[in-house]
């Protein structure tokens, strides 16, 4: 019997409700006290339900994360409940009644699909791994509409579905997967499996994918999730414009596709620097940025737009630029001392200083609040100082 057998019993389910809120200070002491009424095993298999949990409540938010049953890796490779209910709503948007979801993992993204009203069979080879997200699926009130099987994803027929969508395991042994091949599966079985569907397809895949190994035929998607880049979604099928780069930010959802247009022009630093949300970043739609303010780039190489005018974009987070100067740790640290900053913001592109060390030679102090771009202009290594534009 593995944890999550133990968990599903009453017995664990109640010891469950007792640990809900222990303090990660005091777990020892309270596994002591439990392990005088409960099987040692079982207590420490709750204890550690209740530490994944915890850390669910980032990705899944208080309500569902308290309900819901975790591995390790299943919070880790999880998405975002906020992504997997964007892309489950594009889905629903196209007239998608069912979807295959293939390597499921705890169940994320099937609990997406079916609160979108969409049939969902969720498969994953790992038994620990399906039986979470059957267990899942009962315990947020989708057992109708989730059908859990444990099975390998390459002998599954999808044919009885409208759509597929796939999440290939990009962690291993040694960590991080960066080559697409060396996914599980590999996303060239994965883009067989999308290109055989008899609506539409989705593949997640890292954020870091390089656009040459994008596949023919699919619409590359970036998002981002409050400022952070969480993953890239290939489409295919219907709704999808083939060939097509979009970066989306959520909350919003706010969708910049992409319009072909060539690199900005480099220009000398204007009164604002707007630095671009890393899902345009990714999707190299740093450009169609740069049109809808006016800028251009500070370098050639980094992904900073200046510009003379304070234009509104939710693409970008603009910065009203007050102070320019040569990188000199001693000047910075006179100019913050004249100005009063306390509050010392460190952002940088093109430099090989760490934010950390920089704050520790410059010891800010005083009331006020900056923020200082460490970066390149024209090639030439460069300290802006501002702040956030009103």
């Amino acid at each position: 019997m593995n944890d999550l057998d133990f968990l599903l019993t009453p017995e664990g389910r109640a010891l469950l409700d007792e640990v809900r809120d222990t303090d990660p200070a005091q777990e020892l002491a309270v596994a002591t006290r439990l392990r005088r009424t409960h099987p040692a095993p079982l207590v420490s298999a709750a204890l550690g339900q209740a530490r994944l949990r915890q850390r669910a409540v980032a990705k899944f938010g208080t309500e569902d994360a308290g309900r819901m049953f975790f591995t390790p890796n299943g919070v880790e490779q999880s998405t975002r409940a906020a992504v997997a209910a964007y892309r489950a709503g594009r889905f629903a948007e196209l007239g998608v009644a069912s979807v295959a979801d293939l390597c499921c993992g705890i169940g994320g993204d099937a609990i997406a699909l079916a609160r979108a009203g969409i049939r969902v069979l969720a498969v994953d080879r790992d038994p620990v791994t399906a039986a979470a997200a059957r267990a899942n699926a009962v315990a947020l009130g989708l057992g109708d509409l989730i059908e859990v099987r444990e099975a390998d994803v390459a002998e599954v027929d999808t044919g009885a579905y409208d759509a597929v969508f796939v999440d290939p395991a990009r962690r291993g042994g040694r960590g991080r997967i960066f080559d697409p091949e060396a996914y599980s599966p590999p996303l060239s079985w994965a883009v067989g499996a999308a290109r055989a569907a008899s609506r539409a397809a989705a593949l997640k895949v890292a954020p870091g994918i390089p656009h040459e190994a994008v596949p023919e035929g699919a619409e590359a998607e970036w998002i981002s999730d409050g400022g952070d880049v969480k993953e890239a979604v290939l489409w295919f099928g219907a709704g999808a414009a083939e060939g097509a780069v979009r970066a989306t930010l959520l909350p919003g959802p706010r969708s910049l596709p992409g319009t072909g247009l060539p690199d900005p022009q480099v220009r000398t630093p204007g009164r604002y620097l707007y630095e671009p949300d890393g899902a345009v970043i990714r999707a190299h739609l740093v450009a169609e940025v740069a049109e809808q303010v006016g800028g251009g780039l500070l370098d050639a190489t980094i992904a900073y737009v200046t510009g003379d005018d304070l234009l509104a974009t939710p693409y970008a987070t603009a910065y009203e630029i007050t102070d320019r100067m040569p990188f000199n740790v001693k000047k910075l640290k006179a100019l913050l001392r004249e100005r009063g900053v306390g509050t010392l913001t460190v952002k940088k592109r093109g430099s090989a200083v760490e934010p950390e060390e920089l704050r520790r030679k410059v010891r800010p102090q005083g009331p006020n609040a900056a923020t200082v771009f460490l970066t390149r202009v024209a090639g030439a290594p460069t300290m802006l100082i501002g702040h956030p534009a009103r």
